[in-house]
C-alpha cells in the first residue's frame, strides 16, 4: 500500500459509511498522541451520530478515507467520546497553536495538519500547513504560507496544551448553531466560557438557543451583567424570556434594564405570560402589515434572510397601528396564496378569515392541536380585545412539548452494525 495523505480541515465534517453505504455519522475530529521521538500517531477520529453524540472511533476500524467519505468496518462504540490524559484533538488544539522551526529561521502558527497513512496501515501527523507572520504593515495582508515536517518544528506550547480562544472561535465559523452549541458543551468548563467571551454577541445567542436552560444559565451568569445583557438583546425575544424566566427576579430586572429598551419591552410582554401559554411561547415579532399594502410589499419584507423561516410563512392584517400590540387582527395572508396573485394585489382583498387566532392564555397543547389540525406552521395570537400580540410557530411549540433533554437525546436504536472486513491493526494503540 503506498503512502496516503489527509488534510484534517478537510477531513472534518465528511461522512462515515460502513462497508454497505449506509452512513453511520460525520468526522468532526482526529485523535492523536504524543510520542518522544516521532511525530503524534493518530488512534482515531471523533465522530458525531444521530442524537449529535460525538463518539470515537478506533482508527483501526477504518478501511478507507476518501475525498468527502471515510468507510469503517462498520464497527463503532457508541459510548460517549470522553478524551483522554495524553490524547490531543487535531482540530480542537492543534490548529491555530504557535510553533518554532527549529533552524532558528522564525515561528509560524499551524492552520491545517496532514495525517499519513505509512506502508503498515499506520496513521501519523505528516506534514504541516504553517502561516508565517506578515510582512506588510497593511491590516488586510496576511503572512506567507510554508509546508515543514513535524520533526522540522517545535511547540511553543507544552504537548496537550489548547490552542487560544480566537483560534477556536475562527476554526467554529462556519458550524451552524445547533452543531456549535454541541461543540461548545463537549468543551472543559473551563475552556467553554474562555471560547464564549471571544463569540461575537450574535454567534453566542444563537448557540445559547440551542442549548438547555441550565447551561444557558451558567454561561450567562459567568459573562458579567453588561456582555449578558448584549447576548439577550441578540436572541429571538421568547428565547430570552424563556432563559430570563429561570433567573432570580432581582437578576432578571437587573439584566432587563441594561438591555435596549425594544427588546427590553417585548421580552417583559412575553414574561406576562406563562411559559405553557401561547402568550409565552410566542415572539411578538411578526410580519403585520395593512390591508391597503400589496402582495411585492409583503414578499418584499419576507424576503429578508434574517427572519426565521416559520414567521416568513404568512403576514397578518391588521387595523393600525402595526406593531405588536396592534390594532384589532382583520386575518392572514399565507405566502403560498401571494404567489398566486399579482404583486399589485391588495393584502386586504386576499386575507383567509377562516383561520381563528389563539387567545394569548391558551395552552401549548391547544396550540399543538390547531397547527396539527390545519397544517399550519404558525397562528396568530391576540389579547381580549382581538389585538395581533404574536405569533406561536410550530418550532416554539416542539421545544415546549419535547422532552428536557431532547437536544442531547442520544436514542434507542444501537448505531452498530456487524461485519467481518479485515483492517490492519498492528501497533495501534488500544482504546476500549
Amino acid at each position: 500500500m503506498s503512502t496516503q495523505r489527509v488534510f484534517v480541515a478537510r477531513l472534518a465534517g465528511c461522512a462515515v459509511f460502513d462497508p454497505a453505504g449506509d452512513r453511520l455519522g460525520k468526522v468532526r475530529d482526529v485523535v492523536v498522541i504524543y510520542r518522544k521521538d516521532d511525530p503524534p500517531r493518530v488512534i482515531g477520529l471523533v465522530v458525531e451520530i444521530p442524537g449529535r453524540r460525538h463518539v470515537f472511533l478506533s482508527i483501526g476500524r477504518v478501511t478507507s478515507i476518501a475525498t468527502g467519505q471515510v468507510i469503517t468496518t462498520g464497527l463503532i462504540n457508541v459510548r460517549r467520546f470522553d478524551q483522554r490524559g495524553g490524547e490531543v484533538r487535531v482540530m480542537t488544539e492543534l490548529v491555530g497553536r504557535k510553533v518554532y522551526f527549529r533552524d532558528n529561521s522564525g515561528h509560524a502558527v499551524i492552520e491545517d495538519v496532514a495525517i499519513e497513512r505509512n506502508r503498515l496501515g499506520e496513521w501519523d501527523i505528516g506534514q504541516l500547513f504553517l502561516r508565517k507572520p506578515k510582512t506588510s504593515a497593511s491590516p488586510f495582508a496576511k503572512g506567507p504560507t510554508t509546508f515543514a515536517n513535524w520533526d522540522e518544528v517545535r511547540e511553543q506550547q507544552t504537548p496537550g496544551e489548547s490552542q487560544s480562544a480566537e483560534q477556536l472561535v475562527a476554526s467554529y465559523s462556519e458550524l451552524k448553531p445547533a452543531d456549535l452549541a454541541n461543540t461548545l458543551l463537549d468543551l472543559p468548563d473551563e475552556r467553554l466560557l474562555e471560547v464564549a467571551e471571544e463569540l461575537p454577541d450574535d454567534r453566542l445567542a444563537d448557540a445559547l438557543e440551542e442549548m438547555p436552560e441550565d447551561e444557558q444559565v451558567h454561561i450567562l451568569e459567568q459573562l458579567g451583567e453588561e456582555r449578558a445583557a448584549d447576548i439577550l438583546d441578540a436572541m429571538e425575544p421568547d428565547d430570552a424570556a424563556d432563559l430570563l424566566g429561570q433567573l432570580s427576579e432581582a437578576s432578571r430586572e437587573q439584566l432587563l434594564e441594561l438591555m435596549e429598551p425594544e427588546e427590553a419591552d417585548d421580552v417583559r410582554a412575553l414574561l406576562q405570560y406563562g411559559p405553557d401559554t401561547a402568550g409565552g411561547l410566542m415572539t411578538p415579532e411578526p410580519i403585520v402589515l395593512s390591508a391597503d399594502a400589496t402582495v411585492a410589499e409583503a414578499l418584499a419584507l419576507i424576503r429578508r434572510h434574517e427572519l426565521h423561516p416559520a414567521l416568513a410563512a404568512a403576514v397578518f392584517v391588521t387595523l393600525p397601528p402595526y406593531e405588536a400590540p396592534t390594532g384589532r387582527l382583520l386575518g392572514t395572508v399565507h405566502f403560498q396564496r401571494m404567489l398566486r396573485y399579482p404583486p399589485q394585489e391588495r393584502l386586504g382583498a386576499i386575507i383567509d378569515d377562516t383561520l381563528e387566532p389563539v387567545p394569548a392564555t391558551a395552552s401549548a397543547a391547544e396550540v399543538a392541536r390547531l397547527l396539527a389540525s390545519y397544517n399550519l406552521v404558525s397562528l396568530p395570537v391576540v389579547d381580549q380585545a382581538h389585538r395581533l400580540v404574536g405569533a406561536v410557530s410550530v418550532d416554539d411549540v416542539l421545544d415546549y412539548l419535547l422532552p428536557e433533554d431532547w437536544r442531547s437525546h442520544d436514542g434507542d436504536d444501537p448505531l452498530v452494525a456487524q461485519t467481518s472486513v479485515p483492517t490492519t491493526t498492528a501497533s495501534i494503540p488500544r482504546r476500549r
